[in-house]
């Protein structure tokens, strides 16, 4: 068995990919994983039963209902889950990382007392209102306003894949709160529920991580109270280092981890293939063809592991990682692609049918270096830290 990290896994880690293991064989099988696809939708049961376990909890302090940050751990979660395709893991990562990393890090007293209990437990969701129509990783240039009026704050403006804003609690959206030549200097995050008046939305059809639809949103004079700011009043324009900290390196890893999840998959399932299929008498596995190719992609597979856990290891030790994260999310996005494809080959037609996951799990893949910071953002992100 190869080592699943680059230093012996902690026993409750190894316990908990054991559980998870399980929990996917036994409640995700194939035939349901085509249905949530072609539907776009997600269990809810089994997100309920992962939130039971505590799972949630493992990117919350403890004094509001988490089990302590853990990311080495809940990295693990996101791989396992992932196994099974992104119908659980999406869904956990908005209660997880987008509510339970963004609020234990950025919110306010009153923010975590409020909500991080309810984000532990699983009855919590939030989504990204990050990019918009014309603002992609360009997020300084944001064009969605935030005005303060009397006591109240007035949000005009629209964000663009703004995925799981339909069944979320609240959008964790990055207004304009000044002038716009200040760029860095006057931005804020909101709390924006998806219920306040003067939010709408429309869902956006797309071919990869398919467990919900993504949504165009729109605010029309969209008011709340101050109690709305991440991290209460006085982070008042200060949503840039919100976006540029701990939460962002951490965000880098979540997506990292999703990718290598999905590798893993596609891995798996090709390896299988390859030793039950028969072509000219023998397994195809045994042609030198063909093992070439399941050794490349199990080698990319194995280098990839390594990035993504040194990665979330930094992070857990609260060691600066920026240009590690980076790093890992642009190899493993980039492999991932890579190992698609060979894993495509080995199967031949049969990864364009609807009998194996292999045709989403190439999706999936196709899809890595674009979200969660393109491969090309990496490496402008890259080169300004390393002072090129």
């Amino acid at each position: 068995m190869i080592s699943a990290t680059f230093a012996p896994e902690a026993d409750h880690i190894t316990e908990l990919r054991r559980q998870l293991s399980r929990f996917v064989a036994e409640k995700m099988p194939r035939e349901k994983r085509r249905e949530w696809d072609v539907n776009h939708t997600w269990p809810r049961d089994l997100f309920r039963e992962i939130a039971d376990m505590g799972l949630i909890g493992l990117t919350i302090p403890e004094d509001y209902g988490g089990l302590g940050q853990d990311l080495m751990a809940a990295t693990a979660v996101l791989e396992e889950l992932q196994q099974g395709g992104p119908f659980v893991t999406g869904p956990f990562i908005h209660a997880a990382f987008y509510g339970g990393m963004n609020i234990s890090e950025n919110g306010s007293a009153a923010q975590k007392a409020a909500m991080l209990p309810k984000i532990a437990a699983g009855e919590m969701l939030l989504c990204y209102g990050l990019s918009e129509p014309d603002v992609g990783g360009d997020l300084a240039s944001v064009g969605t306003t935030a005005v303060r009026r009397e006591g109240r704050i007035v949000i005009n403006g629209a964000k663009r894949w703004c995925t799981g804003a339909d069944w979320s609690d609240y959008i964790y959206c990055l207004a304009r709160s000044g002038e716009k030549e200040e760029r860095h200097r006057n931005l804020s995050f909101l709390l924006i529920p998806t219920d306040a008046p003067g939010v709408s939305m429309r869902p956006i059809e797309h071919s990869n991580l398919r467990y919900t639809a993504s949504m165009d949103v729109h605010f029309d004079d969209v008011e709340l109270d101050d109690s709305a700011i991440v991290g209460g009043p006085e982070k008042w324009n200060q949503g840039w280092g919100m976006l540029a900290g701990r939460a962002l390196d951490v965000e880098k890893i979540e997506i990292t981890a999703v990718a290598f999840g999905t590798a893993r998959a596609a891995v798996e399932e090709a390896w299988q293939y390859a030793q039950e299929r028969e072509q000219f008498g023998r397994p195809i596995a045994q042609h030198q063809a063909i093992a070439h190719k399941l050794i490349t992609a199990r080698t990319k597979l194995q280098a990839a592991r390594h990035m993504l856990y040194h990665g979330a290891w930094l992070a857990d030790q609260g060691r600066p990682c920026a240009i590690e994260t980076s790093m890992a999310k642009l190899f493993v996005a980039d492999t991932g692609v890579e190992i698609a494809l060979i894993c495509q080959q080995v199967m031949g037609a049969y990864a364009l049918s609807d009998a194996y996951d292999m045709d989403r799990h190439v999706r999936d893949l196709l899809g890595m270096p674009i979200v969660g910071g393109s491969s090309d953002m990496q490496k402008n992100n890259l080169a300004k830290m390393m002072r090129l």
